[in-house]
């Protein structure tokens, strides 16, 4: 078996477009949520609350013709990609079209306005505003495709379109694809564009934050005054690699992965399951051959939904116990959904070599159904760990987790 090291990484996100924005930001308790006043349009939404990303625009070498295929979705991941691919030291790299580099990236769903063009054709009985991009901005594999076309990428494509595991699968994947040898160098993560329809998704369930005039206050990972999740959007990027193969360019290592666990409830659709969840977790330590205790953190799913947090919190303490630091990014960003598993696989490697993890923001009463975990609450703590774990739960009971290794 091959080893798989981490070589690049970026991404953009509510609350920063690089690390150091981002570090910033947790340590400070600063979230991206805001009011979203033009929500306010939809009859029946019942949630304003959401994160965008608000300093997101492609750079001018995006000529016309390389924009014209790529909504929102797709224009996340791509130059997302192509930063992730210069800290990688392999952007311009003369192989990249050689067949043993390729992509294995996620998101929800493609761009919601090409959805609107063809919605247009079944309601109203007319095709304008369709045109041949149409369809390639809306298809699930939006992102990996225009990734490909735009980098000449020729390896394997494994699109990955999982709602909130999308990213987290994406990495897994890709690392399964160079540890059996198939691939020496894998992009992998996912994206996510934001829409009113997705906060309808969930508001449909009531499961959306309606603190609509105090966004600071929300979204409450496994807090007890919780009242639901909020929308994020954003994309991430991280390059994969096997190990002699960036050792033999010299490539900077930000850490090694050595677990991937991914399975389905097999019972509900919207309901989780902690029996699965925590299967899915044991996978990805068998995976690592690693026993539970030598998890120094755990980056959690946490969305601030009322059964979510507490079938997660119950796996998290089956394998754990309540000695394993653990905190949520969600309460930062919100739910970015098929961006989040890249988004917080980046931002744990990064807390594990800096040795300091940030809390979960708004966290400050622990609902008592929840398990009695090791929550990091107030400010973040300095600690040092060789290893951490990165998880995520998505609708139709799709569990996944990730193992890292710091590199030293």
């Amino acid at each position: 078996m091959k080893r798989v090291v981490v070589t690049g990484m970026a991404g953009f996100s509510p609350i920063g477009n690089d690390w150091a924005t981002i570090r910033e930001n947790l340590a400070a308790g600063r979230s991206g949520i805001v009011k979203m006043d033009d929500w306010d349009r939809y009859d029946g939404l019942n949630t304003r609350l959401a994160a965008p990303v608000s300093d997101f625009k492609m750079p001018s070498h995006y000529n016309r013709k390389a924009l014209r295929s790529m909504g929102r979705v797709a224009q996340f991941g791509v130059y997302a990609t192509e930063r992730a691919l210069d800290d990688a030291g392999l952007l311009g790299w003369d192989q990249l079209g050689n067949g043993r580099a390729g992509i294995s990236f996620g998101s929800s769903a493609g761009d919601t306005r090409a959805f609107v063009d063809f919605g247009n054709m079944l309601m109203n009985c007319s095709s304008d505003g369709l045109n041949a991009n149409s369809y390639i901005k809306m298809m699930s594999h939006t992102a990996p495709v225009n990734i490909g076309v735009y980098f000449g990428i020729r390896g394997r494509v494994i699109p990955s379109s999982s709602a909130c595991t999308s990213g987290s699968q994406g990495i897994g994947y890709a690392y399964e694809a160079i540890k059996f040898g198939t691939q020496d160098v894998m992009i992998a993560g996912g994206s996510e564009g934001l829409c009113a329809t997705e906060a309808a998704v969930f508001d449909t369930l009531y499961a959306t934050s309606v603190k609509n005039d105090t966004p600071e206050l929300s979204p409450r990972p496994f807090d007890r005054h919780r009242d639901g999740l909020v929308i994020g959007e954003g994309g991430g990027a991280l390059i994969l690699e096997e190990l002699e193969h960036a050792q033999a360019r010299g490539a900077t290592i930000y850490a090694e992965i050595i677990g991937f666990g991914t399975n389905s409830d097999g019972s509900h659709v919207t309901q989780p399951s902690a029996d699965t969840m925590e299967i899915s977790i044991r996978q990805a330590l068998q995976n690592a051959d690693l026993p539970a205790s030598e998890i120094g953190y755990v980056s959690a799913h946490g969305t601030a939904t009322d059964r979510g947090d507490i079938a997660e919190s119950q796996a998290t303490h089956a394998v754990f116990g309540g000695t394993t630091p653990i905190s949520s990014l969600k309460s930062y960003t919100g739910h970015t959904l098929g961006a989040c598993g890249a988004l917080e696989a980046w931002t744990a490697i990064e807390m594990m070599n800096a040795g300091w993890f940030s809390p979960t923001l708004n966290l400050t009463e622990v609902d008592p159904e929840c398990a009695d975990l090791d929550y990091v609450m107030h400010e973040g703590r300095h600690f040092e760990t060789e290893y951490v774990m990165s998880n995520n739960f998505a609708f139709g009971g799709i569990n996944t987790s990730l193992i890292f290794k710091r590199w030293s």
